[in-house]
């Protein structure tokens, strides 16, 4: 890795950065290197760089759903984030490059009187990571409005995919497979602007109301089981509460673990492990997790 550091000084490159400052959950240790690419086209000649030197590396965003070790990560964390998040509405559509906040796209979506991405409006991740997991909310998901995404595919060129290419499902796409996502294009209709204001903020007094928002965690933590709500579940298994370390089954929303302060990676999955024993010795469902543990 230091060996790359006379090709990598004109990137913005921190070195040892602590993870825990770049994810929602506030664990994870150092990463060899954290770089903060300003533009597209620097994001593919870092890409390139890293691969023709068979150096690991993965993307993030804003970290919402990602668990990383307490060791760090081996490698180059790229962050897309605010470098890389700028708008543009045509006519019903929207496109949003990777970086842009998910609840800022559908702010700016309620601002042109454009319906159908109120269900985002709470979601803390960016369009890169939203399309990477099909992230969704109130029985609807990201595949509901995708119109098409271009993505910096593995080999350095730039294509464009529909909803074909990406096979969205349950918390799922095929972006992985293709490579990187520059942008996503939205399509949505066109609404009434107060209609949307009151459905947006109804939605969000209710995440207000509801979920542990005043605590650092990765959102839900569980896939919903079929038939069934993951919270539910948890809470009927006597788990409401229920600590190891720093890391805590939220008091407000069972399908939550917050960490209360102070929370290690390993006290986050030992609480995991033990919610699913519990929750299968109860009521003998699986639960699957949906956060992305990085080791």
């Amino acid at each position: 890795m230091r060996s790359l550091l006379h090709v990598l000084k004109e990137y913005n490159v921190l070195y040892d950065e602590p993870l825990c400052g770049h994810t929602t959950f506030k664990i994870g240790g150092p990463a060899d290197a954290l770089a903060l690419p300003e533009s597209r086209d620097e994001l593919r000649k870092l890409a390139g760089i890293l691969k023709n030197n068979d150096v690991r590396f993965m993307i993030i965003g804003n970290g919402s759903n990602l668990l990383f070790s307490d060791s760090g990560y081996r490698g180059v964390i790229i962050k897309i984030n605010r470098n890389m998040s700028k708008l543009n509405i045509t006519d019903d559509a929207i496109t949003a490059e990777s970086g842009a906040l998910l609840s800022v796209v559908a702010s700016e979506a309620m601002k042109a009187s454009l319906t159908g991405l109120e269900f985002a409006s709470g979601i803390p991740g960016t369009v890169g990571g939203a399309v990477y997991m099909n992230a969704g909310a109130y029985d609807n998901d990201i595949k509901d409005i995708f119109l098409s995404a271009e993505v910096l595919d593995d080999d350095g060129s730039i294509n464009k995919y529909g909803p074909e290419e990406m096979d969205f499902s349950y918390r799922h796409s095929k972006l992985s497979e293709y490579g990187i996502l520059l942008s996503a294009v939205f399509k949505l209709q066109s609404g009434i602007y107060e209609s949307i204001k009151a459905k947006t903020d109804k939605l969000t007094e209710n995440r207000r109301l509801k979920q542990p928002l005043d605590m650092p965690s990765a959102g839900s933590v569980f896939k919903r089981p079929s038939g069934h709500f993951a919270g539910k579940l948890i809470m009927d298994s006597g788990l409401k509460g229920y600590s190891i370390g720093g890391a805590q089954v939220s008091e407000k929303h069972c399908g939550f673990i917050v960490n209360k302060g102070g929370a290690s990676c390993d006290d986050v999955l030992r609480l995991i492990e033990h919610i699913q024993a519990t929750v299968f010795n109860c009521f003998k469902i699986e639960l699957v997790p949906e956060i992305r543990v990085i080791r």
